[in-house]
This record gives C-alpha cells, sequence and structure tokens, in this order.
C-alpha cells in the first residue's frame, strides 16, 4: 500500500498523475494511523536507483519494494517523494505480521480547489 506522510502531500502526488485537466470526481482521500511503536525502515534518496525520480520510474526501484514486501523486514518503508524528495512517502506492507497495527481510516470524499490555476484550465 502506497501512503503518503500528509494529505497534502498524497493530493500533490495524485495530481501530477492526471493525464487530463479534469479532475476526477471519485477521489477520496483515507487516513492511516501508525503507532509510534510500530518499527518504520527509511531508505534515503541517495540509497535509491538512479533514475528514481523518473517517470516511468526505473524497474530497479520497483523490485526494491518487491524484495522489502517480501522480506518482511518491517511493516512501514519510509522513502523520498519522487515529487518533493525532502518529503516522505510510507509503503505500508499488508503481508509483515504488525501490519494489522495500522488502523486505517474510512474512505472521505476528496477533490481538490476548483482554481483553474491547481486543475490546468
Amino acid at each position: 500500500m502506497y501512503t503518503s506522510s500528509t494529505l497534502a502531500l498524497a493530493a500533490l502526488e495524485t495530481l501530477v498523475h492526471f493525464e487530463t485537466p479534469e479532475e476526477p470526481e471519485d477521489l477520496v482521500a483515507i487516513a492511516a494511523d501508525i503507532p509510534e511503536a510500530l518499527e518504520i525502515l527509511s531508505i534515503r534518496a541517495e540509497d535509491l536507483p538512479e533514475g528514481w525520480t523518473r517517470d516511468p520510474a526505473p524497474v530497479a526501484l520497483a523490485d526494491l519494494g518487491t524484495r522489502w514486501a517480501h522480506e518482511r523486514s518491517s511493516p512501514v518503508l519510509a522513502v523520498p517523494s519522487a515529487v518533493i524528495p525532502q518529503e516522505l512517502n510510507y509503503l505500508l506492507n499488508p503481508l509483515h505480521a504488525h501490519f494489522k497495527r495500522i488502523r486505517v481510516g474510512k474512505p472521505e470524499p476528496f477533490r481538490f480547489d476548483p482554481a483553474p490555476a491547481l486543475i490546468g484550465h
């Protein structure tokens, strides 16, 4: 599961992938509460494969995430955002035994401010 450290970063991560200037009408936001006692493994930008910010991302980047998930070394992996590398995204591993300690909220409708600068009009 791919998440962001803030709703604003999640919104930006979504916005950069819109293929048309029209905002989808079915966007939702879902909060996830990661307990402080839960282990979070971190990867620094300099430890990521070359070209990790490219779109599409290099296969080595997906391989890194797949390996982490299968090894079950932690329930959460903190990684830099390709959109804003100073900010963090969190991968949640449903295969990990402690994943069930993460509380996932209910989907809530989400929409961007209809200002023209935000939606490309």
